[in-house]
């Protein structure tokens, strides 16, 4: 029998395929030349022409691309059996042991699904079915998931393109951010910004309870993702967990993004500002690329949702695949050592940055924690005007140098770095190197307009649905 991976189409018909039969609002990254990757190792990836690119973005690949001992656990299992988990089998029991060891002592009922999204979905069934409450307290520009529900939540999609605006029962705090937030380090000097942003919240529930209406849940991400690599100041959580669970709501931690380890001093971003959720939610590195994802909560909650009478059954969240590989990463996770791993290369990445900072003006701020960290790039760092068009350029030329880093936040100027935990100091001087070459490049101005006009040219022939050729040749930049 062929397989797969014995053949493979041209990149041309690649994308006019692609074109052709993929919804178009299902995006590229560089869509005005799409990478086509075929294989990747570690923190390596490789297009069909068998180029080697570094990856910075890539936080599914937790452990690193096709980690072996991942795989053959995956693989042993789909050779012994992949079946509905309301059969009894112990892969489930083992992930839930080995996730119980890694938490507080109260987050010890777990239920597992395939994505992020429903991981979220499920934590919002259960804060209303503890709560009897549907009013919800989310963050601005967060992102939660694809669903409804998880959209109804996630100002990051419903007040951008296509959006429906917030809902009514949807209540939305500002983000906790001290550069860029409503409350700016430079003009609170010396005062308590966690407990200033955490009265915003304060606010957001005697709003609600003017209404005549309960609390259901504040539901955040422990260090926002989307929203700009975002690290709230130390204490926030804890005044607004105190405020929300005093207004009867539950606490609901989405660590989809920024859990098993990423902050490399603790397994659970949470840990950082020492709370204890009432609900967390895990995804993306949890099967290191297989679809696995689940959810924590209390005995208490987990009550309250069976109460309901209303049987829950997934049929593929959990099943014995994603269990064996779900147990092989947080196996990886300790034997790889990969919590020191991110804490000692995150160190040395924001150090080499504040160097670059000293030595180029686009560079505003940056923040981070472990392999989770954020580059601020502005036109004055005085204003804090953010340089979007800057960034653009950054993203793209690092993609020319095979170097994989993406952008994100309100503005869509912060470079956000997330890449597999097994990233190391070789990579990290490299990325340091090209990031100082090309904010060397950006100080001449035209040179950045001539590049974006470029690229948005190619874009437009690429996917431009009245376009009849597939694939432009690539022009390269002269700098």
């Amino acid at each position: 029998m062929t397989s797969p991976s014995s053949y493979r189409l041209p990149k041309e018909e690649s994308v006019r395929l692609r074109r052709s039969l993929i919804g178009k609002n299902v995006q590229l990254f560089y869509k005005h030349e799409p990478l086509k990757i075929v294989r990747a190792h570690g923190q390596y990836m490789y297009d069909e022409q068998g180029t080697e690119y570094l990856d910075c973005l890539n936080n599914v690949a937790h452990v690193g691309h096709c980690h072996p001992h991942v795989v053959a656990a995956g693989s042993h299992q789909m050779s012994l059996l992949c079946t509905n988990n309301r059969f009894l089998h112990d892969n489930i029991l083992l992930v839930s042991q080995k996730l119980r060891e890694t938490l507080p002592k109260e987050l010890c009922v777990f239920y597992f699904v395939n994505s992020g999204s429903e991981a979220n979905d499920l934590a919002m069934r259960l804060a209303r079915a503890h709560t009897g409450a549907i009013d919800t307290i989310c963050l601005d520009h967060a992102y939660h998931g694809h669903v409804i529900s998880q959209i109804d939540v996630s100002p990051y999609k419903f007040n951008n393109t296509g959006g429906a605006g917030k809902p009514e029962d949807t209540h939305v705090a500002p983000v906790p951010d001290a550069y860029r937030g409503i409350f700016r380090d430079m003009d609170h000097v010396g005062e308590d910004l966690a407990a200033l942003y955490a009265s915003e919240v304060d606010k957001l529930i005697a709003g609600i309870h003017k209404k005549g209406r309960d609390v259901c849940a504040y539901i955040a991400e422990s260090m926002q993702s989307c929203g700009g690599q975002v690290i709230p100041p130390k204490g926030y959580f804890q005044n607004v967990y105190n405020s929300v669970r005093k207004a009867g709501g539950v606490c609901i931690a989405d660590e989809v993004q920024v859990g098993f380890g990423r902050v490399g001093k603790h397994m659970w971003s949470f840990q950082c500002d020492g709370v204890v959720p009432d609900i967390v939610t895990m995804g993306k590195p949890m099967g290191n690329g297989h679809p696995v994802a689940c959810v924590a909560t209390t005995q208490a909650i987990a009550d309250s949702f069976s109460d309901q009478g209303m049987e829950y059954f997934n049929t593929c969240g959990g099943n014995p695949v994603s269990g064996a590989i779900a147990l092989a990463v947080l196996e990886a996770i300790d034997n790889d050592h990969l919590l020191q791993n991110a804490t000692q290369i995150g160190d040395y990445v924001m150090e080499k940055c504040r160097e670059l900072q000293n030595k180029h003006y686009i560079i505003g701020d940056i923040r981070g924690r472990g392999m989770f960290l954020g580059i601020d790039l502005v036109k004055d760092r005085i204003t804090r005007e953010p340089d979007t068009l800057g960034t653009k350029y950054v993203v793209n030329r690092l993609r020319e140098e095979r170097v994989l880093l993406r952008s994100d936040g309100p503005f869509n100027n912060i470079l956000k770095f997330k890449p597999p935990m097994c990233f190391n100091m070789k990579d990290a001087d490299r990325m340091i190197a090209t990031l100082d070459k090309i904010f060397t490049e950006i100080e001449d101005i035209s040179t950045v307009h001539k590049y974006n006009a470029d690229i948005e040219e190619r874009e437009k022939y690429h996917f431009h649905p009245t376009s009849q050729i597939s694939v432009k040749p690539t022009s390269k930049s002269k700098l």
